[in-house]
Formats: C-alpha cells, sequence, structure tokens
C-alpha cells in the first residue's frame, strides 16, 4: 500500500479526510479513485428528456458523496427542431449537417465543450452518438436500457389496426416511417418535430390521428397513460441504442471513469456494442432505414435488425446469435448477411451523409 500525497492530487479532487471521516491521510492504492470526492459539471441538452437523464446521473454521483451541477448546451438539433420539416435549412444549420450528419446533430457542441474542458460528463441518448467519436472521448457508462420498444399513441385510443385507411400517423424517423409503410401502406405518414409534449400537443389538436415515439422517453417523462400500443420488435425493429443512455468523458480522466463505472450495466453496453458494431459497418446515419436490437441472455447475445427501403417495400431482415464477450463480432457478422442480401443498394439509394 501506497500513502497518497495530498499535494499531487488532481484539481476538484479532495482528500477523504477533509470529510471527516476520523483519519488524517488516505493510505491506499492509487486505483480506489472512489475514496475522493469530486465538483463534476454534467454537459447536456435543455429538453425535458435530455434534463430528465442528466438528472438520473447526477442523483447516482451526488449519492456517492460527489458535488454536481448541470448544463445545458444548445445544439444544432434543438434548432433543427423549430423548423418545420418542409423549411429550407439555414446556412449554419446545413453547414453542420455536412460535418456530421444528423446522427450527431444533438451532440456536436455538448462533445465541444467536454474537449474544451467546459464540462466534464456528457449524458446523451445513446441512439443519437455516432458511431465513431472524437479523438479524445470514450463512453465510460451504458446504465441499465429502458424499454426498447416503439409504442404507438392515437387521439382517441383507437387501436393500430382500427385506424381508417390515409389516417395520418406522426413521425420524423425514416426507420419508423419504412416500417410503418411495411405494416399498413394505406397510412399516411406525417412528418412531426419536436420534442415528445410538443408532438402530444399537436396530436391533441388534430395535426394528425396518431404518433409512433419511442417507449424510453415516454416511460421516463411519466407519460405512459397516453400509450395505446406498444410495438413488438418483429413490428417495428428500433433503432440502434434506444433505450439506452451515453456516459461521455474526455479518455485520459480516470478518475471520473472510476466514478461513472458502478453506472455502467454490462449487460446493457454489450447489446448496444454490438448494435454499434452493425451500423458501423453498413456505414447508415439517421436518414437511413436501419434499425437493429440486441438482448443478452446469460453469455450469449442476441441480434436482430432490418435494413428497409424508404416506401417499406422491401425490407431485409437478419438474426443471429453470438457471445457477449465478443459484441462487435457478432454486429458485424449480421451486418455482412445483410449485406450479402443486398442490403448495400438500399443503402446507396437512400444516401449517406
Amino acid at each position: 500500500m501506497s500513502k497518497v500525497d495530498s499535494k499531487s492530487l488532481p484539481r476538484k479532487l479532495f482528500r477523504v479526510s477533509d470529510f471527516e471521516f476520523g483519519f488524517s491521510t488516505v493510505d491506499c492504492q492509487l486505483s480506489t479513485v472512489n475514496l475522493f470526492l469530486m465538483t463534476i459539471t454534467i454537459g447536456t441538452r435543455g429538453s425535458k428528456l435530455a434534463l430528465w437523464q442528466a438528472n438520473w446521473v447526477k442523483d447516482r454521483l451526488v449519492a456517492a458523496g460527489h458535488a454536481v451541477e448541470i448544463k445545458v448546451i444548445k445544439t444544432t438539433g434543438d434548432k433543427l427542431q423549430r423548423l418545420s420539416p418542409a423549411a429550407p435549412l439555414p446556412a449554419s444549420i446545413a453547414e453542420t449537417v455536412a460535418q456530421v450528419g444528423t446522427k450527431g446533430l444533438f451532440i456536436k457542441e455538448i462533445e465541444e465543450a467536454l474537449l474544451a474542458g467546459e464540462v466534464d460528463v456528457a449524458v446523451h441518448s445513446l441512439k443519437d452518438l455516432p458511431t465513431v467519436q472524437p479523438k479524445g472521448l470514450t463512453l465510460a457508462a451504458v446504465p441499465p436500457r429502458e424499454d426498447a420498444r416503439d409504442v404507438f399513441i392515437s387521439r382517441n385510443g383507437k387501436a393500430f389496426a382500427a385506424l381508417p385507411p390515409r389516417a395520418r400517423v406522426g413521425t420524423s424517423s425514416l426507420r419508423r416511417q419504412t416500417q410503418l409503410c411495411a405494416l399498413r401502406g394505406d397510412l399516411e405518414v406525417t412528418p412531426m418535430r419536436g420534442n415528445l409534449d410538443t408532438r402530444l400537443k399537436k396530436l391533441g389538436r388534430g395535426d394528425c390521428e396518431a404518433l409512433v415515439v419511442a417507449a424510453a422517453g415516454v416511460h421516463r417523462l411519466g407519460l405512459s397513460e397516453h400509450i395505446t400500443a406498444y410495438f413488438t420488435f418483429d413490428e417495428m425493429c428500433p433503432a440502434v441504442g434506444q433505450g439506452a443512455l451515453a456516459i461521455e468523458i474526455r479518455r485520459d480522466d480516470s478518475h471520473l471513469a472510476a466514478a461513472l463505472a458502478p453506472l455502467d450495466d454490462p449487460a446493457t453496453h454489450a447489446a448496444v456494442r454490438a448494435e454499434r458494431a452493425l451500423l458501423r459497418r453498413l456505414g447508415g446515419g439517421c436518414q437511413v432505414p436501419i434499425a437493429a436490437h440486441a438482448l443478452s441472455e446469460d453469455s450469449q447475445l442476441r441480434l436482430r435488425a432490418v435494413v428497409a427501403s424508404a416506401d417499406g417495400q422491401t425490407l431485409i431482415r437478419s438474426d443471429a446469435g453470438g457471445s457477449v464477450k465478443d459484441p462487435e463480432s457478432l454486429g458485424t457478422h449480421v451486418a455482412e448477411d445483410l449485406l450479402r442480401q443486398g442490403a448495400q443498394a438500399i443503402i446507396d439509394t437512400v444516401g449517406i451523409p
């Protein structure tokens, strides 16, 4: 055992003795960094759901004895949400889309603040996180996943199968749109931007007859009473990472990595690693209708995936199992199977940023 020199402690760390634990010095190995308490700044978007997610992480760090504050950062994606789906993109937003694609619109400015040292932790919806992270950043933890399914919310409680032909269903997700068309080609998909509250208001005032949204956000915001039904994974395969949180830090921050380690759920982390490996191999972003969902069962992972044509007329599916110890190999294997079935032609047709 070696004695820690308090003068060598990184900024924002405090000796345990400063908090009157009954001894004057800390005798420990340097790896036992959970004995140090930190002041941590979390960067997040300002939506209700993003703040819920950031506060979930904050509460657990505070319970461990750390001082935590939240810094709200406006992203390009937030600015895009305020635009009509039919409106042309302003030059500044179009430039960002050209640089990072739509997949990075909700995280770019937060990651920049993290790299600049303005925040210590970034909390994202994992589905918004590109498969290639900026140099110097790493995924420190993936907490237990919420329900990854999509849900159907109708204005009058009418079942999905009971919707009349040409009923308007609100979503701006091409992944959802293509699978909706495959399930019911007689429905009309209505582009629908905005946070969950905004979409529910649009539904209530008659802008559409129904919505399709992620169950996770509905659950986290306590709005489950609005749910009419849940889609099965076969009916509506989720987005990569849907329902999971991504806790991102600077790669060289070992003390913070140790503080966040208890928040990581190995089963969820393995599942999303498989999904992200698939997406990385296919090279798709949010504007390509690629869906994937992995489940961890004992020492095995099961990964299902779908690549769909824009009109929903062609859905290519793959499903395989593999070791939880090597999620990336499973994701790559399923991606290769999709490509063998002709997925590349669909991806090329839709276009990649």
